[in-house]
């Protein structure tokens, strides 16, 4: 693929709700643009952008994928972004880097959760977009239903450049309303047709609204107009072009993407309407040095600069850093600085992507999508920017993991690849990560939902060839004491020659208000137990906390007093003294010892709809409501503690309880006691497993 300047490239992503034909539509532009010479079908796994072995397994997409391709001597750089919600961290990244969005809505679903989704991240970061209404050629499409619902939803905005002809139910064509042209599909072309007479009623309405807008582009064109004169054509695209590039248009175009119908449409719409990289304004971020504002034009003029947004880990070919080009040019040979990790990158290899095809080229220029292989230090989110002229971005806002698993080899001894492995695949998806967890030991694995989980697990096993075992985690539940306690350790070994002696007697008591774990009170007068073993009872005590009386969880909230013992004065030794404290720690059963569980600290996002059902589940999890308060656009947060057992899978019940609309996040607040027959169920599964483990 040829070098094209910065004016003749779109970037653009293919967004909405998974299951409306995002993937169809990105293989009906490449197969009519000569991109590929044929017509790959999800179904059959033969899709461009579709190529991971699990996509093709689940037929839905996991990761965004790059499709360019060449329209009216422009170059088109489509990214399509996977729908389904668990991989919302794939739109984060491609996003930051696309200038226009295309939200794929379907004709029978009509607006749905994905849609709203995807129209509210657009608005956010400002990205100019148009909606196509897919699968008209579906039983019950309703393009007019479909329109209601998005100016119902969006306002005056939503500006229909077409609307659909039909035929005995089937769709047939579709008039052109700033032209008034009628067009209808015979085969592969586009024949033109008069406009259905029948039709006028719907058309001029909508017609009249288009060129009403356009007229409020400018003042001369709003004088024009209320002077009764007519606007050209020309004047009307030009001003709807002016109005979709600042976001207050947003066109909408129809077809069928399996029937590959309306789609060369489409494209000359995102080629006539939708913004060049260079149209969207400067790109802001910080000088490095100085941490002082700094920008740059997207011009080829400027000193090069780029935002990675993406990396893809492959265990044979390396990785591969897909970027873009922010300003100037990337050459191979060069050196490049990365400043968030104040390292040099080499620049060898650059690659146009299809799908996993690579070309080589030897350039990329300013506003262009490419990638670059194996660099040294740079992850996602990082710039990339001339050394003599260093310019630090923004990084990219990946949504938290919302959900953990525990994670073990399933074979002995591959514990090195399974985590190795895990670790590289955290250098593709950062809504993904993997930590042991202090409290109990346990490696966590943490992603957006359970179906992204299961795709990292199969990962695992397709890319590096190595299984993993996957559970709930541990809650790290802790013990403490409500009674004290006065317990004597007495440990005597005498066989023959040198023994053991050792024998303490020490006051158990909990402390109260306090955050302190463990403390210990030296109270021995008199000598009964000599000085150079004290320590030795201290540390006893110390390796004996981390298993409690009751569960075997860890001890906290104890003071232990030694006041009185005895020693001998050959047989006495740091190891005896060491057991007979730890003889004196397990009579704790007799203290009343209870279970703490961890207390967290709930903030939970959701539209007023939902307000009565969330709150009333977590009551039911023994959440206690501490506040409610207004979140803007018709969303309420709702702020509560709840225990840690009882949020183990939340983000899976929000997400079925809100239709994906809810979200969430949870922070440690402290520990507090369990309820009794909640704690007995804990402590005989604790026992359970220990007889099980022997």
């Amino acid at each position: 693929m040829k070098n094209y300047t910065t004016d003749r490239i779109r970037n653009i992503g293919m967004i909405g709700h998974g299951g409306e034909g995002k993937t169809t539509l990105t293989e009906a532009m490449l197969f009519d643009a000569g991109a590929t010479d044929r017509l790959g079908k999800v179904e059959d796994g033969t899709t461009i952008s579709d190529y991971d072995p699990e996509e093709i397994k689940r037929k839905i997409s996991i990761t965004s994928a790059l499709a360019p391709l060449e329209w009216r001597n422009q170059k088109i750089n489509v990214i399509d972004i996977p729908g389904y919600f668990d991989f919302v961290g794939e739109m984060a990244g491609s996003l930051r880097v696309v200038d226009s969005a295309c939200i794929v809505v379907g004709a029978v679903s009509g607006v749905s959760i994905g849609t709203g989704k995807a129209w509210d991240t657009c608005k956010a970061h400002h990205i100019p977009r148009l909606i196509f209404i897919n699968q008209l050629d579906r039983e019950h499409a309703d393009f007019t239903k479909t329109i209601n619902q998005l100016k119902e939803r969006y306002g005056t905005a939503i500006a229909p450049f077409q609307v659909p002809l039909t035929e005995d139910g089937q769709f047939t064509g579709f008039v052109d309303v700033i032209a008034m042209k009628a067009w209808q599909f015979k085969g592969k072309d586009l024949v033109e047709a008069p406009v259905p007479e029948n039709m006028n009623e719907v058309i001029e309405p909508i017609r009249t609204m288009l060129v009403e807008a356009a007229a409020e582009t400018s003042e001369e064109l709003m004088e024009k107009y209320f002077s009764g004169e007519e606007l050209t054509g020309e004047e009307i695209r030009s001003a709807l072009r002016s109005g979709v590039v600042c976001g207050d248009i947003v066109p909408v175009v129809c077809g069928s993407a399996i029937n590959n119908q309306g789609v060369e449409t489409l494209m000359d719409t995102i080629v006539d309407y939708l913004p060049a990289p260079g149209e969207c304004g400067n790109f802001k971020g910080e000088d490095p040095r100085t941490r002082e504002p700094a920008e740059r034009s997207c011009s080829i003029s400027e000193p090069c600069s780029a935002l990675v947004f993406k990396t893809v880990v492959d265990p044979f070919v390396g990785k591969l850093s897909l970027f873009k080009v922010l300003s100037g040019e990337m050459k191979t040979g060069i050196t490049l600085y990365n400043p968030n990790k104040d390292k040099s990158e080499k620049i060898n290899n650059i690659y146009f992507l299809r799908g996993k095809k690579q070309s080589s080229t030897d350039r990329v220029t300013a506003g262009d999508i490419a990638a670059v292989a194996k660099l040294q230090d740079t992850v996602t989110g990082n710039t990339l920017c001339d050394v003599s002229s260093p310019i630090l971005y923004p990084g990219i806002d990946f949504p938290a993991p919302a959900i953990s698993l525990a994670v073990e080899a399933r074979d002995e001894g591959d514990e090195d690849k399974v985590f190795a492995g895990l670790h590289r695949l955290t250098e593709e998806d950062p809504t993904f990560t993997v930590e042991k967890n202090k409290e109990t030991g346990e490696m966590l694995i943490s992603g957006v939902g359970e179906m992204h989980l299961d795709v990292i697990a199969r990962k695992l096993q397709n890319k590096f060839g190595v299984s993993a075992v996957y559970r709930e985690p541990r809650i790290p539940y802790r013990e403490t004491i409500r009674k004290p306690l006065k317990a004597e350790g007495k440990y005597k070994k005498q066989s023959g020659g040198h023994g053991q002696y050792g024998h303490v007697w020490i006051e158990f008591e909990p402390i109260q208000d306090s955050d302190q774990e463990f403390e210990f009170v030296d109270r021995i007068v008199g000598g009964v137990v000599p000085r150079q073993y004290i320590p030795a009872v201290e540390k006893g005590l110390k390796e004996c906390l981390p298993n409690g009386v009751l569960a075997g969880y860890p001890m906290v909230g104890l003071r232990a007093t030694l006041y009185d013992g005895s020693y001998h004065s050959v047989d006495s030794s740091e190891m005896a003294f060491k057991v007979a404290a730890s003889l004196a720690y397990k009579k704790l059963e007799q203290s009343d010892p209870v279970l703490l569980e961890p207390i967290m600290k709930a903030e939970v996002v959701v539209p007023d709809e939902y307000m009565g059902d969330i709150i009333g589940d977590l009551n039911k999890r023994r959440g206690r409501i501490l506040g409610m308060n207004p979140a803007g656009n018709g969303l309420q947060q709702i702020v509560a503690e709840v225990p840690q057992a009882e949020m183990i899978r939340y983000a899976t019940d929000l997400r079925s309880m809100t239709q994906a609309r809810g979200s969430f996040q949870i922070t440690f607040e402290r520990y507090e006691e369990v309820p009794a027959n909640i704690s007995a169920r804990v402590v005989e599964q604790a026992k359970s497993a220990v007889e099980q483990a022997q």
